[in-house]
């Protein structure tokens, strides 16, 4: 079986308001503790299986030293990696270097991910966030030279924001002529300094009007809509994301990281003091058969391609109508079936969630082994 690796380094120059990822600020000799931590739960938990994706993320991953790069990249050499490997890490332009781009290439990274977010003064005051335009094409420029596929984040519907604002940044973004880009609406989490201010979204129809923008935008520039929040140049889809959302197997490595292996669900502490003490654990959820159809209908439905009927009869020995009557959604045009293919048409994607919670409360067979 091919699997995918998760590593989480938690550790952050400066902490966003609207990040309720596991972070804190940097500490040299905290961080140095971690990687030691982290080697040990590598080698404690993974079973010799090949690696086909590794995302570093964060955090702030870039934000590590030369020399506790050169560490972490000596600890992941102990997996089996697939030819051809997507490897990512994150990137933050306030901490890269052209020597940290570098070390990247020499150790087999071929893909970076940038968050923008935002290229607007307002914007990054309220998401507490520094962007150089300057140094974010320098740094691009040079990723490009070194060959890096590249994803960057943008971030909208944001308070501070308007349809014109969001153009800037869509401008800016369609400059940089990268390869991919992941668009985020701006979600209000607990435990996040927005939170805390009780910061409300915009407006629901206003939200919907900035993804259209975004789609349109993106698509005539020549981007594949491939997932309902990703956009990519042919053949540059995120292989790692793939794996979530096809609902493969993945190892997490590191502090809040979560893994889904042998039909378990996982996720470490958030503690880094009980982390640093080699307690990982957290949360442990076993799926019954219908949790895991469960997992496979809300995850592949996110796709333009949807869900293969196929391959859901190879992996489960069931027929999709045997466990779902899904008709109704057929005859409301909600859903589509197209040969093997079962998928949410594009059009329908802002309100996939409602479509798949009416997909799953038409189960007519439970099955719970």
């Amino acid at each position: 079986m091919k699997r995918c690796v998760y590593i989480h380094i938690p550790f952050c120059e400066s902490i966003c308001s609207y990040c309720d990822f596991c972070k804190m600020f940097y500490n040299e000799k905290i961080v140095n503790s971690y990687l030691c931590i982290l080697e040990k739960e590598i080698k404690k938990k993974y079973q010799n299986d090949f690696i086909k994706s590794i995302y570093i993320g964060g955090g702030s991953p870039t934000c590590l030293s030369i020399e506790q790069l050169k560490k972490l990249f000596s600890i992941i050499k102990i997996f089996k990696k697939e030819p051809n490997m997507s490897f990512t890490i994150e990137g933050n332009f306030e901490n890269i270097t052209e020597e940290k781009l570098a070390l990247f290439k020499e150790n087999n990274v071929n893909r970076l991910s940038f968050g923008i977010e935002s290229i607007d003064e307002k914007n990054l005051a309220f998401l507490e966030r520094n962007n150089d335009l300057t140094k974010i094409r320098k740094i691009i420029n040079l990723a490009k030279e070194l060959s890096f596929d590249i994803n960057v984040d943008l971030m909208y519907a944001l308070p501070t924001e308007d349809m014109a604002t969001l153009n800037k940044d869509l401008d800016f973004i369609e400059s940089l002529n990268i390869e991919h880009c992941s668009t985020y609406s701006l979600i209000i989490e607990d435990h996040t300094k927005l939170k805390i201010k009780n910061t409300k979204n915009i407006s629901e129809d206003l939200d919907f009007l900035m993804y259209q923008n975004i789609c349109k935008r993106m698509q005539k520039n020549g981007y594949i809509h491939y997932e309902i929040s990703n956009f990519c140049k042919e053949g540059h889809q995120s292989i790692h994301n793939l794996c979530y959302w096809k609902n493969e197997e993945y190892y997490g490595f590191g502090l809040g990281a979560s893994s889904y292996l042998s039909m378990k669900r996982m996720t470490n502490t958030k503690s880094i003091n009980n982390y640093l003490k080699e307690n990982f654990a957290d949360y442990e959820e076993i799926l019954s058969l219908d949790d895991e159809i469960d997992y496979e209908i809300i995850l592949n439905l996110r796709l333009k391609e949807g869900l293969s009927l196929t391959n859901f009869f190879q992996k489960y020995g069931l027929e999709l109508k045997e466990v779902f009557n899904y008709e109704p959604l057929l005859s409301d045009d909600l859903i589509v079936l197209e040969k093997d293919r079962l998928f949410i048409s594009e059009e329908k994607w802002y309100i996939s969630n409602e479509i798949i919670r009416r997909f799953l409360e038409g189960r007519v067979k439970w099955l719970k082994q």
